[in-house]
């Protein structure tokens, strides 16, 4: 039998345990005699029920002598009376609070979890910790088990609480992991690759960064395709530059450099022009009317046939579905090339690549993306090498704190100032993008940062956008506040990074958007290390239809793994994309065909739809090709299709407003009714009241 003594302030308590079993429960006193140390008032109860009896305290020295007995902590007194007694113990570890119910569980082997000056065990630790979630909100249960296993992994209860609604940010308490920085691989000089002198005086580099060496080494330099996927500022950009140059100076063909935004393309297109500008013409190309800054204003800046040209997806889509044509290109560069997956645009980057394969059928390919599923998948479908190289060019320190709404302004504040006050060894401030849901977000959140911030999102206009940029470029702002929808967009060099929000609009981010913002902090030329502090509302979501709350969906996104992409498009985007690929091939159905075989995606059947509608008409041309077995077939757009193709406009869309003009008169009754509200309209988020 092992009896258990636990020092109480006043008294000892006492548990007999035979086996796992615990038969009997008492307390006892020590008094001081003339023969040292001695019990008294010793009172025993046999088994759970019944009360405390007065008992003989000889009969407690007989059972100590009987016993195995196990002391939870050191104690003078009790250790004195034993030894006076001729009695063996040795000291345990157990759980206090299963003591308090007259539970026993040993602490050995690591098996305790620290709380506060004490371990407890790992069971009693975990309905504390639930006790606190309980204050906090309601939990989802995926984000429950990962605060359980953190409680697991961790064994410290203040450290996991510390992450829960902590009184003061501390993110040395609030860590998830860290992703290391890998150690520097030798890589080669500039100089001694096959490229043209005037680049290599111009283009600032003395060695390549390990993606770069990694792009040479697969074909770069060989006109190869190749689709590269690696971290944010581990040097893709100038991947592309390398090859667009060196392929332009040896005569063989202009440059294309696509962009998913305005501001992005301005960005590159500045810099591009400052680097480069004393050996090829760089223009800027981002659609009509788009962009009103005075350096874009110069004669030629929008040159479509110059060498070098940046643009937007859209703005050289435009073009082609105007039926401009190009002089040769050499090399297209897709930036961001994880856009294919995006639900409104996905279609037209992927209609785009094809369009331009078509036409220029030997340049070089080379796709970017910091964020990616399934790379090997895609790049069989694009028909490129695959380039890889996922370790970070700094650490970065991912965190996550669980919090409610209230509280995420006074925290951002505290993470900002923290970061804005710290230098780093190459001399900068660090600096912070917060990344929201809503515009109104955007503002709030600024305007409670004071001068130091700003709000950057698309309802600006492209001088405020530009001024913002300007501002934290120089340093002149600690944080700048923008929506999900830019983080693709103007690379803000930032050492912070912290989601505000995990939705753009209603819609939860996906793993791969969550990425590509995330890869956002830290960058070797300015940072030592790169930081993400995510504050999720327990309960809370963006919208009615969700079943997950911001607390599930902030473990999930840490977690998850981006899917294959393999867009589907349906009977609206597949009409857009055929009347697109009908204009630049000149009608030539053998040659549609080609292009949307050639598209990531899967086209619906649309030719007999718009046939059917009058929207196209369908020719035979000529005799049948060797091989063909039947006459060539010419499709002939009509107007309406011409309109689908230069708006960027499917089929149903168009039907709906050719009805809506028959039957209304006034412009902006068809537009009201032709609008539908955007499902990605921000919302305030919203408790979940029941799962």
């Amino acid at each position: 039998m092992k009896i258990i003594v636990q020092p109480q302030k006043s008294h000892y308590k006492l548990l007999f345990i035979d086996g796992r079993r615990m038969t009997a429960a008492g307390q006892v006193n020590l008094t001081e005699s003339l023969k040292g140390r001695r019990p008294e008032h010793f009172r025993l109860k046999k088994g759970r029920g019944g009360q405390m009896k007065p008992t003989p305290t000889k009969d407690f020295i007989s059972l100590l002598r009987k016993s195995d007995v196990l002391l939870t902590g050191s104690d003078e007194a009790f250790e004195a009376f034993l030894q006076d007694m001729q009695i063996r113990w040795r000291q345990i570890r157990l759980c206090r609070f299963c003591l308090l119910g007259d539970r026993i569980t040993p602490l050995e082997g690591g098996q305790g979890v620290r709380y506060g000056r004490e371990e407890i065990c790992y069971e009693c630790a975990k309905r504390e910790l639930r006790r606190e979630m309980g204050y906090l909100g309601k939990f989802g249960k995926s984000s429950l088990r990962h605060v359980e296993r953190l409680l697991g992994d961790l064994r410290d209860l203040d450290r996991v609480l510390a992450s829960l609604q902590p009184e003061s940010v501390k993110t040395s308490r609030t860590l998830y992991d860290r992703l290391e920085a890998p150690g520097q691989m030798k890589t080669s000089p500039i100089r001694d690759l096959p490229l043209p002198p005037e680049f290599v005086e111009r283009c600032g580099v003395e060695h390549l960064m390990p993606v770069q060496q990694i792009a040479v080494d697969a074909g770069l330099l060989e006109r190869k395709d190749l689709l590269v996927v690696s971290a944010t500022a581990s040097g893709k950009t100038f991947i592309g530059e390398m090859a667009g140059l060196k392929n332009y100076l040896e005569g063989q063909g202009g440059v294309l450099f696509l962009v998913p935004l305005v501001a992005l393309a301005n960005q590159k297109y500045q810099r591009f022009r400052e680097t480069y500008g004393g050996i090829v013409k760089v223009a800027l190309h981002t659609g009509v009317s788009r962009v009103r800054l005075p350096e874009t204003r110069a004669a030629g800046v929008r040159d479509l046939n110059a060498p070098l040209v940046v643009g937007t997806y859209e703005g050289i889509d435009h073009a082609l579905r105007c039926g401009r044509s190009l002089k040769k290109i050499s090399t297209v560069v897709i930036d961001e090339v994880q856009m294919l997956e995006d639900p409104e645009r996905g279609h037209r980057l992927d209609g785009l690549i094809s369009r331009l394969k078509y036409l220029f059928p030997d340049a070089q390919f080379l796709y970017l993306s910091a964020t990616i599923g399934a790379p090997g998948i895609l790049a069989e479908k694009l028909h490129a090498r695959l380039v890889t190289y996922m370790d970070r060019p700094v650490p970065l320190e991912r965190h996550l704190i669980f919090t409610e709404r209230k509280q995420k302004i006074p925290y951002i504040k505290h993470l900002v100032t923290d970061a804005f006050r710290e230098v780093s060894s190459k001399g900068y401030h660090g600096q912070t993008i917060i990344f929201t849901n809503s515009r109104a977000r955007c503002h709030t959140i600024a305007d409670a940062l004071g001068r130091k911030a700003a709000a950057y999102h698309a309802g600006l206009t492209a001088q405020e956008r530009r001024d913002v940029e300007t501002r934290f470029e120089k340093g002149e702002l600690a944080a700048v506040v923008t929506t999900a929808a830019l983080a693709a967009g103007v690379d803000f060099p930032a050492s912070l990074v912290i989601f505000d929000a995990l939705a753009m609009g209603i819609q939860w981010l996906s793993v791969q958007e969550f990425y590509q913002m995330l890869g956002r902090a830290g960058r070797p030329d300015f940072h030592d290390l790169g930081k993400v502090v995510i504050l999720a509302e327990p309960g809370v979501s963006y919208s009615r239809d969700s079943t997950h709350t911001e607390d599930e969906v902030a473990v999930r996104l840490l977690k998850g793994e981006m899917e294959e992409v393999a867009p589907e498009y349906d009977i609206e985007a597949s009409s857009e994309e055929f009347v697109a690929n009908a204009v630049v091939c000149g009608g030539d159905e053998g040659a549609i065909i080609r292009m949307n075989q050639m598209m990531v995606g899967t086209l619906e059947p649309v030719l007999g739809a718009l046939l059917d509608h009058h929207l196209v008409h369908r020719k035979a041309v000529h005799a049948p090709r060797p091989g063909e077995g039947r006459p060539g077939r010419r499709i002939e757009l009509t107007d309406l299709a011409r309109v689908m193709a230069e708006h960027f406009v499917g089929m149903e869309r168009l039907l709906k407003l050719r009805r809506l003009v028959r039957k209304m008169d006034d412009p902006i009754d068809i537009l009201a009714e032709l609008e539908v509200s955007d499902p990605r309209d921000a919302r305030e988020p919203q408790k979940q009241k029941s799962r």
